[in-house]
Formats: structure tokens, C-alpha cells, sequence
């Protein structure tokens, strides 16, 4: 069995669409769902080893799929380049690009460093940047397309995260300029703000606070649960298809309402989701993390 989407298969049949850190977390969901869609999978990120495990499966998953990859930092600008010069030559124009490789740690905000500060800065804005600006020069200023840039959750601070918060606000304006600046090849610019999910990276945090904030993540989603990696990536689906024809510069929220109101002494009041709440993971090879097996945060509550 295969990915289960909810989108119609072939819907990206003839398109060929790039995701950055595609080689684990939300990006390979990403990828493995446009696969199974009738999409032409190029990736990109800095490990091959992670990459070439993701195609072998794309692949083996759906007989006759094309999928390539690139190695480089996204952070670097000529990497960058070459990658997506040569994507361009050997596949022809890139329909789509989801900006989703990123990266950041937890510390207090006293504790940052400049140089850690500008690391996930530049990780987590520059990056989206510098792949951006390739793919429409070498592809979408010509032909159009779609660009959906993966954020966060940051819409009350980010306590602990100040870093990767800033950057993220940078990027969705960045969504913004670009959905103006670029409307006039025909290239929508949108955004996804995923909140807080089982997903792999989870399992890559090691900073004793966030071990004991992780499980307790439930407790300001008014929905009453983490949600999945495949919840973002039919939101990502979405945007890219032409039922979106007319979205534009958006931010699309896939956070179980956690960004609302549950700060306030009122807001958490209000009863949780206690049932018709079930979760949906359409990703077959999805894996549940560790730090979140000894708890049930994704049942129909």
C-alpha cells in the first residue's frame, strides 16, 4: 500500500517540483505524497546518504515515479546555483518548489550567541531566499509556477526558540514580497505554518526543557493532540495545485488552532476536542517518535 492522499492521483502528473530537506521530516513526506500524485520528485539537501534512501523508496513505491536529488547547503549561494542550473538542464522547468530544509536549537535568548543566531537565521531565511531567487531566475520568471515555503508557528514568540521565530516571521514576509514581486510570471508565493507535530525531528532534541515541554505540547491545542507530518503536506498539496489558483501570499496555519487564544485565562477554560478528532496519515512510511510513544497525542479524542 501506498501513500493514501486525498487529492486526486495524477493531479500533479507532467509537473516536476523541487523540496528542499527533503531527506527526512516533513520534506520527505512532501516529496513521497507529490511521488504518489504522478509529480517528477527533484530534492535537495546537504546528506546524500538521507536522499538517496528517500528516492530509493519514492521509486520503489511507485514504479515508473522520476526522482533526482542534489547535494548543498542552502545556505551557500553557488551550491545553490549549480544545483538548480542542473536540475533545469537535465529535467526542463520546475512547476513548483516547496522551501522546506531548515534547522534550529533550543536556548534561552540570553544564551544565543551572534554566531548561533545567525546560523538558524540564515538556515531558516537565507536559505529560502538564495533557492527562491534560482528557481525564478533560471525557470519560473519564463514559465510560472507555485512556491510554498514551509514556517512555523511562531505567532505568540518562541520562547526558547528566538532564532528560528525571528527567521520565521522573515520568511512569511518574505512570502509576501515575493507573491507581489513575482505575480507577473505567474508565480504564486504562499506559506505553511506547521505547529506542533509528531515528526522525526522530535526525536533529535536533546536540551532537558524541551524533553519535559514535548509531551505536554497537547495541552494548548484546542484541538487536543499533535498533529501529523501528512496533515502539512496536504496543506503543501494544496497550495500547489490549481485549486489555488487564486491564493496568493498567504499563510496557511496547520497548528490545531494552538496560535489562538489559549494564552488568555479564558482561553483556557474552554473545554479541549474530546471526540470526532481523529487524526489523518496518509504516509505509509511514517514512524511515530519515540519521545511521544508512551504517550496517545494523535487518538480521536
Amino acid at each position: 500500500m501506498g501513500y493514501q492522499s486525498v487529492f486526486r492521483p495524477g493531479i500533479f502528473a507532467g509537473k516536476t517540483i523541487l523540496v528542499t530537506g527533503a531527506g527526512s521530516g516533513f520534506g520527505r513526506c512532501i516529496a513521497h505524497e507529490l511521488a504518489a500524485l504522478g509529480a517528477n520528485i527533484l530534492m535537495m539537501g546537504r546528506t546524500e546518504a538521507k536522499l538517496a534512501t528517500v528516492k530509493a523508496e519514492i521509486e520503489g513505491d511507485n514504479p515508473g515515479a522520476q526522482c533526482d536529488y542534489g547535494c548543498a547547503d542552502i545556505r551557500d549561494d553557488a551550491a545553490v546555483n549549480t544545483v538548480i542550473e542542473r536540475f533545469v538542464a537535465e529535467h526542463g522547468p520546475i512547476h513548483g518548489l516547496v522551501n522546506n530544509a531548515g534547522g534550529q536549537f533550543p536556548s534561552a535568548l540570553e544564551n544565543i550567541s551572534a554566531n548561533g543566531f545567525l546560523a538558524v537565521v540564515r538556515t531558516n531565511l537565507l536559505g529560502g531566499f538564495l533557492v527562491s531567487k534560482a528557481v525564478f531566475l533560471r525557470s519560473m520568471k519564463e514559465h510560472g509556477g507555485s512556491i510554498v515555503n514551509i514556517t512555523a508557528d511562531y505567532f505568540g514568540g518562541m520562547p526558547r526558540m528566538a532564532h528560528s521565530g525571528a527567521a520565521r516571521a522573515g520568511m512569511e514576509n518574505l512570502t509576501m514580497t515575493m507573491a507581489v514581486e513575482w505575480a507577473y510570471a505567474g508565480v504564486r508565493v504562499n506559506a505553511v505554518a506547521p505547529g506542533y507535530l509528531a515528526s522525526s525531528g522530535l526525536d533529535t532534541y536533546e536540551d532537558p526543557e524541551m524533553l519535559e515541554c514535548i509531551p505536554h505540547f497537547p495541552e494548548s491545542v484546542p484541538l487536543n493532540r499533535v498533529g501529523t507530518e501528512s496533515e502539512v503536506s496536504s496543506a503543501v498539496c494544496f497550495l500547489l495545485t490549481e485549486g489555488a489558483s487564486y491564493v496568493n501570499g498567504t499563510t496557511l496555519r496547520v497548528d490545531g488552532g494552538s496560535s489562538l487564544c489559549l494564552s488568555s485565562p479564558l482561553g483556557r477554560k474552554i473545554p479541549r476536542a474530546q471526540r470526532n478528532n481523529a487524526a489523518y496519515d496518509g504516509f505509509h512510511r511514517a514512524t511515530f517518535p519515540r519521545i511521544l510513544q508512551s504517550k496517545n497525542l494523535q487518538r480521536d479524542a
